[in-house]
């Protein structure tokens, strides 16, 4: 097996591709030799090996971006950045059949779910684009009398960028974009489970003329490379998603060296449905919220709280809908829910389906594995509904990341607003209501990042995302987002007649 700078589908053929970790612009083998393998999860086949990097290899990726963000990327003016990032993507827009294709490879969602994300990609290389460009600085008036003072933004520095295995390039893009823009590089630390698509993008990243060391990837375990990391001491920030025990981890470890920090945590996100909603509507934002990417992202829906009055019609139409989803093959366009990622989150999935059952919650939908023909070795669930579930209940509880429903009862907007808040999460929410002054009533009082009103799972690249409590820290997307990635530094300049002696006043 051979370094190969572009992948075969493990669905057509049964070829190995072997993969380096991209440094400088090109991909380079691992100094020590090291591989891991990276399994579709839909046929359970290893599909392409790519470096398990070693500590020499991070050193390696650092000293590479250091040089970049002092060197030649540092001459690059805004208007630079920004028409290479126009240029990077329509890069990405050309090639989305095949970046879909990549990431259903290794995760094993919906081809239609990955090839929208990839079509939407370039809108956020659009847009920073043209924030890359607008002023980030401002003039103050002072109290001193002939005294100017300003501010400017400038680049961060180096940023390693950690991001999860649910949706490996859109989150990625959601710290790439605002990350180039401002001017900083970037370090990409893919999950071990979804490596390949990044590598292809930072190929395309280096076709379209950015230069060296400016988006490296390493590739591997989060032990070693991803600790390394987050602990050296030629990275300024690290920019997070994935788990909150995991965030936790980074934050104690960033804190010793003071680096900035973005946290994208978890989240058990309630889906909160009034007696005046429309339910055929409300039914289906269920259905989307906790069961689109078959449950693996961290909005999802996964508490369903349903006003007493209309509970028992909602739990039925809820098992109803679940148990005609199609599971299935990730490329057939008519399948509507596709696999686990990978076998440790399938069996995490399993223990909490019999948690539930053990703390007496009431199974009304799924609860097993779905078999697929021709996947035998496919690691797919049927959509899972419970009800009659406590708010104090794992279930409620813990992020399963999975495709469960926890349907919970609630008697009023207060008794709703309560069990909504009583989680340690605060990620997202949903209110379904047909009173106005009720939906944004509630909407008000939820400790939560984002809440839709009579929708669910929207996001956008010019509004932010991000949580309360333990579901993080930072802003992802919108203006703000750029501002993570800046330092801002004030300048004082003299008017006046110079500096008096301090010390005598009066000459």
């Amino acid at each position: 097996m051979s370094l190969a700078p572009s992948p075969l589908s493990p669905l057509t053929e049964l070829q190995t591709t072997r993969y380096g970790l991209f440094i400088d612009n090109q991909q380079v083998e691992p100094a020590d030799g090291a591989y891991l393998d990276v399994l579709n999860p839909a046929t359970g086949r290893v599909w392409a090996q790519v470096p398990d990097a070693s500590l020499a290899d991070v050193d390696r990726a650092v000293a590479s971006a250091r040089a970049a963000f002092e060197g030649e990327w540092a001459d690059w003016r805004a208007a630079d950045r920004a028409a290479f990032l126009i240029r990077f993507g329509q890069a990405i827009a050309d090639h989305a059949d095949e970046i879909a294709q990549l990431q259903v490879d290794e995760n094993g969602k919906l081809i239609r779910e990955m090839a929208g994300q990839a079509r939407l990609m370039p809108e956020y290389f659009n847009y920073y684009a043209g924030l890359a460009q607008m002023p980030t600085g401002h003039t103050n008036p002072l109290h001193l009398k002939q005294m100017l003072n300003y501010t400017v933004r400038e680049p961060l520095g180096v940023v390693a960028a950690i991001t999860p295995w649910n949706s490996p390039l859109l989150l990625l893009v959601w710290k790439l974009g605002p990350a180039l823009a401002a001017g900083c590089t970037v370090i990409a630390k893919p999950s071990e489970i979804t490596p390949v698509s990044t590598i292809r993008i930072a190929e395309l990243a280096a076709e379209c003329g950015l230069p060296p060391g400016v988006f490296n990837v390493v590739t591997g375990y989060g032990q070693p490379s991803g600790t390394a990391l987050t602990t050296h001491p030629g990275v300024d920030k690290i920019a997070f998603t994935g788990s909150t025990a995991t965030g936790q981890a980074i934050a104690a470890a960033a804190g010793r060296s003071l680096k900035s920090l973005s946290l994208e945590l978890g989240g058990k996100s309630p889906n909160i449905v009034f007696e005046d909603a429309d339910l055929t509507s409300a039914v289906n934002g269920l259905i989307a919220g906790i069961f689109g990417a078959s449950g693996q992202t961290c909005m999802a829906g996964s508490r369903i709280l349903v006003q007493r009055s209309v509970y028992d019609r909602v739990v039925e139409e809820l098992a109803e809908r679940a148990e005609r989803i199609t599971v299935g093959d990730p490329q057939d366009d008519r399948s509507e829910m596709g696999t686990i990622a990978c076998r440790p989150q399938y069996d995490k999935v399993l223990h909490y389906i019999d948690v539930a059952k053990g703390e007496g919650a009431r199974l009304v939908a799924g609860g097993t594995p779905a078999t697929v023909d021709g996947f035998e070795g496919g690691l797919f669930l049927r959509p899972t509904v419970f009800a009659d579930v406590r708010n104090d209940m794992q279930i409620a509880q813990e992020e399963v990341f999975g495709p469960i429903a926890a349907v919970i009862p609630f008697e009023d907007e207060d008794d709703a607003v309560r069990i909504a808040n009583d989680t340690q999460f605060g990620l997202a929410a949903g209110v379904w209501t047909g009173n106005v002054q009720r939906a944004h009533r509630v909407a008000g009082k939820l400790r939560a990042g984002t809440v839709w009103i009579n929708n669910y799972r929207k996001t956008g690249y010019n509004t932010p995302f991000g949580g309360y409590k333990q579901s993080g820290v930072g802003r992802e997307n919108g203006p703000d987002a750029l501002r993570e990635y800046t330092e801002e530094k004030s300048v004082w300049v003299d008017m006046g007649q110079g500096v008096k002696d301090p010390f005598n006043p009066r000459a």
